[in-house]
């Protein structure tokens, strides 16, 4: 297991990016992809790279609403 830093932004349809709520966390997980897979409430949308080499996840219910991941090891 490795440990991450965890930036998260909650974004819904009403209130877009300006208003996301935001938080960070840190949790031990096998990879990005495996702890939003298990605990994420959207399924997964997208996996990127960030200029600064860190991984992105987005996900989201289709509705408008999402929850973007990015993790820094």
């Amino acid at each position: 297991m490795r440990e991450y830093e965890v930036f998260m932004e909650d974004i819904n349809s009403c209130g877009g990016e300006q208003h996301a709520k935001k938080e960070l966390i840190e949790v031990e997980a096998d990879s990005p992809e495996a702890y939003v897979k298990e605990s994420g409430r959207f399924p997964i949308l997208d996996i990127s790279e960030n200029a600064n080499g860190d991984t992105v996840i987005t996900t989201g219910d289709g509705n408008g609403n999402f929850v973007r991941y990015t993790f820094t090891a």
